[in-house]
């Protein structure tokens, strides 16, 4: 477009490294409100696949930059992850409102690791004047890298895989570039992606992640962001199906917790697939807070919640407090089979006992969700009719349902192996019964000694928005594996869960019932 222009300029920091970015601006008027982007996939790409390019953002009145994060792209250093980027933010924010085109007012946005490096800075910064963190977190294992302790086999090693690659590309090693990419289209990365990151990437955070997964005890970096920064105005977008929903929702809690009215959106998306509303949505936020002619009133805590049943937008949260508990239900030694024989029921106590085995060789496979390589919804009858996959229906609904929030399900567990899985999905069935529709999964990955303990175990659900329709049933299956969502559990101590091999044990899991309960604990407080 002749009515936008660019350059590239570069920010020598205090250290003496050089972060280089791209700027793009309209070509005539200014000075502009600034849109920083920092990320480490290189300036050009500018998170094209989820946002629109530069030059539209430029057309509707902004200065926008997108630099090269420490040690990618065409800056300078080491990289070195998230704990890099708290003083390089500081020193690109003053260096950024300092342009000439930049009338002083700075925005940020970007998804995933370009989220994370809007919220943390160096002691005493001054704030922009608003932030879009989208699909992003703190808890480095939580919001990050695993989901109940397991860590996620399939995303995990494509994304540090993709990292190693970008620091092939940079360092010229073709072979080592083409081999990883190689590994990436043929899937063989999921049997040989922790050697070709110990080879490749052994210092990176990724590796650092898996290794750290596979640890009984374990210590994991959560990053904090600035009090002053959480209460400025903040657009936060999640996804139903992207496994960093819990760091978005973690967001939200800690801006209202600091005094901040934070909007939230969460929508029909996994991490690289959004809905189309989303640029316009974002842009009139920025439009509110950095080109407003008069001083701008509180704004409402607004929640924008796409209704997966439905498919329709709800403009605020119903949820406000715990839902009524369904008991597990089933008078067999075995794992269910159909919903007569496994009773999902409200306000019910559980009770029963029922063993599912664990075959490493042919592993209970992972379908739709948040981590697969798949996401989304799916139809998992095939699955649920495997018999060693329990699963606990509900009658009939004999009037609608409405599920919002965060499932949980507390149940007894043990096993006779020196670890397990308990890999559980939610699900729909249609009143034709020919149709299971997974709305949500959930994993707790257990090693050492407890694992042959019978103790109270809690599986927290992916956050959900649906609604039954009368006659329809709720559905809860529980399997010893979700392959390659996340790796298999071998059963053995001082053994790394990965891919399935000849180290793997059979493992069969005890489900003790007496008391269990299934309930959605509220999505926004």
């Amino acid at each position: 477009m002749d009515s936008i222009i660019w350059r590239d300029q570069s920010l020598i920091l205090k250290d003496g490294v050089k972060l280089q970015s791209r700027i793009w601006m309209p070509s005539k008027g200014g000075p502009w409100p600034a849109l920083l982007m920092r990320q480490p996939y290189g300036r050009e790409i500018a998170s094209t696949i989820t946002y629109n390019h530069p030059i539209w953002w430029a057309s509707h009145g902004y200065l926008v930059v997108v630099q090269d994060v420490r040690g990618q792209g065409d800056s300078d250093g080491i990289f070195t992850g998230f704990k890099q980027e708290a003083s390089d933010t500081t020193e690109t924010h003053q260096w950024v409102r300092s342009l000439p085109e930049c009338n002083g007012l700075l925005g940020t946005y970007g998804f995933s690791y370009q989220g994370l490096t809007q919220l943390i800075a160096e002691p005493n910064t001054p704030p922009p004047q608003c932030l879009a963190p989208a699909m992003t977190g703190l808890d480095e294992n939580s919001h990050w890298s695993c989901d109940g302790g397991a860590f996620w086999w399939h995303i995990g090693l494509s994304w540090g895989l993709q990292l190693a690659a970008l620091q092939a590309r940079r360092n010229g090693c073709v072979e080592t570039w083409e081999r990883i990419r190689l590994s990436l289209e043929s899937g063989s990365y999921l049997r040989e992606g922790p050697s070709l990151l110990e080879e490749h990437d052994p210092k990176g955070m990724v590796h650092e992640w898996l290794l750290r997964s596979n640890k009984d005890k374990q210590e994991w970096e959560i990053h904090k962001p600035l009090s002053q920064w959480l209460c400025q105005p903040m657009f936060l977008i999640g996804g139903w199906w992207d496994p960093h929903l819990r760091g978005v929702l973690d967001l939200y809690q800690k801006s209202i917790a600091a005094g901040g009215s934070p909007e939230i959106h969460i929508g029909p998306a996994s991490h690289l697939h959004w809905w189309e509303e989303a640029q316009n949505d974002l842009l009139n936020f920025f439009n509110q807070h950095l080109q407003s002619v008069r001083p701008l009133k509180e704004s409402c805590k607004k929640q924008k919640l796409w209704n997966i049943t439905r498919k329709n937008w709800q403009l605020s949260t119903r949820a406000s407090h715990p839902f009524s508990e369904w008991g597990l239900i089933t008078s067999n030694v075995g794992a269910s089979l159909n919903c007569s024989e496994g009773v999902l029921k409200p306000n019910v106590p559980g009770s029963g006992y029922i063993n599912i085995v664990h075959d490493p060789w042919r592993p209970v496979p992972a379908i739709g969700g948040h981590l697969s390589t798949k996401p989304g919804n799916a139809d998992r009858r095939k699955i649920d009719i495997r018999s060693d996959v329990a699963i606990f229906t509900s009658p009939k609904l004999e009037e609608s349902l409405h599920l919002e929030g965060i499932p949980k399900l507390n149940l007894i567990a043990e096993s006779d192996k020196y670890g397990f899985d308990l890999c559980v999905a939610l699900s729909i069935v249609k009143h034709d019964i020919n149709q299971v529709i997974q709305i949500s999964t959930g994993t707790l990955r257990i090693l050492g000694d407890q694992a042959r303990k019978p103790y109270q175990r809690q599986i927290t659900f992916q956050a959900i928005l649906v609604d039954l329709e009368k006659g329809e049933r709720l559905r809860l299956s529980i399997a010893g594996s979700s392959w390659p969502a996340i790796g298999v559990n071998p059963g053995k101590k001082d053994q790394p869960c990965g891919a399935p091999g000849p180290h793997c044990n059979v493992i069969t899991i005890g489900l003790k019932l007496n008391n269990s309960n299934f309930q959605v604990l509220p999505l926004l407080s």
